[in-house]
């Protein structure tokens, strides 16, 4: 058998076409790979395995393989668009996942904006599948008409529309605020929202018509689930499956959390890891009684307390305050309803961090001890 050295030697003519065309396979398959979140994709196979986490309550995992994990942490998670009920699934030749509120849809022609990840049409489909009867829009309705439907927005649920997301989570309303079974509910492109006068307090309610200005609990308006319904109407398989390897129970400390206080702007910023995933308007330490920058932590938190206290000449008893999480001394992060001053630029605290009560709840069931909060 000859030798390595006995091998006739290629021509140097070959040698730089072989060279050549293993540069071009490698570019090739760098390019492939570089764009792959620009094709279509409807092969779940061929998607990159990222992380996942797994939901047991359903049985179903969530993954940022196009975007959608990513996208449910950022738009409000379980209180928007409830857990998955479904996996990944390809259905006219679309990526899509059910929510119990929602259904996400993966548009791979808007890759790496805002638009990759969308909500599906849920409410149209399933009005346009009920063939429910729907009262007409009435003529003296007041809040803010939408031509493109007809309808209008009014009063708890266009407040809710504005501070929860808008268009890219609700879509237009298209029906009338009207009764069902008891409960005052409205139908919107994206969802359907239910009024639950029941989660305002006797005692925030009374607070309300003394000061004159409306007060808001976080479930007061809730989003119906409406995924979960039309899931089942449409037959989508939502049995529990096998947790994948490596999967591992969701919870918002699976990130490191922190949350932020820019004092000038008047504003709260959440993040997990680098990811925003909470903005609310705040009101802080008037003049005299200025919050504190620095870099703190949550180290004490109450659903509910009665502050009492005396400081610069100035005692004060307030009952009843809402969400209350410490993160320095006597300052605490906190829902408030003897004022609607919240990122107006009044200033209006004895150092605490004034949030709307709603905004104080989120927070509060999102946080937890040890919580790094930067006010600055």
């Amino acid at each position: 058998m000859p030798s390595a050295k006995d091998l006739p030697c290629p021509h140097p003519r070959f040698a730089r076409l072989l060279l050549l065309n293993s540069f071009l396979l490698i570019g090739i398959w760098l390019y492939w790979h570089a764009t792959a979140a620009a094709r279509p994709a409807t092969d779940l196979n061929r998607l990159p395995m990222v992380r996942t986490v797994y939901f047991p309550a359903t049985g179903h995992h969530l993954s940022n393989r196009v975007g959608f994990l990513d996208f449910w942490r950022a738009h409000g998670q379980l209180h928007s668009f409830g857990m998955p009920i479904s996996e990944e699934l390809v259905i006219d030749g679309r990526i899509v996942q059910y929510f119990e509120r929602a259904r996400f849809e993966y548009h791979p022609e808007y890759a790496g904006t805002p638009l990759q990840v969308q909500l599906g049409l849920i409410g149209r489909e399933w009005l346009e599948r009920q063939q429910l009867p729907l009262p007409p829009p009435a003529a003296d309705q007041t809040g803010a008409f939408f031509a493109e439907t007809g309808y209008t927005l009014q009063g708890e649920f266009l407040e809710f529309w504005e501070r929860r997301g808008g268009l890219p989570i609700f879509g237009f309303p298209i029906s009338a605020e009207h009764t069902a079974d008891g409960v005052i509910i409205q139908y919107f492109e994206r969802a359907r929202l239910r009024y639950q006068p029941e989660a305002l307090s006797p005692f925030l309610r009374q607070q309300q018509a003394i000061y004159g200005f409306d007060l808001d609990t976080l479930y007061e308006v809730a989003i119906d689930d409406l995924g979960r319904q039309l899931a089942n109407l449409l037959g989508i398989n939502t049995a529990p499956v096998a947790r994948l390897p490596g999967a591992v129970d969701w919870s918002p400390a699976l990130w490191p959390r922190r949350i932020e206080v820019d004092l000038a702007r008047q504003q709260l910023f959440a993040y997990e890891d680098q990811l925003l995933v909470f903005t609310a308007p705040v009101a802080t330490g008037r003049d005299g009684f200025n919050t504190p920058r620095g870099d703190f932590a949550i180290y004490y938190r109450l659903p509910e307390q009665t502050m009492t206290g005396c400081l610069g000449g100035e005692c004060w008893y307030v009952p009843n305050i809402p969400w209350v999480q410490y993160v320095v001394g006597g300052v605490a992060l906190h829902g408030t309803y003897w004022h609607n001053a919240h990122g107006s630029g009044v200033r209006m605290s004895h150092g605490c961090i004034n949030l709307r009560i709603d905004d104080a709840q989120w927070l509060y069931e999102w946080a937890d001890l040890g919580v790094p909060v930067m006010i600055y």
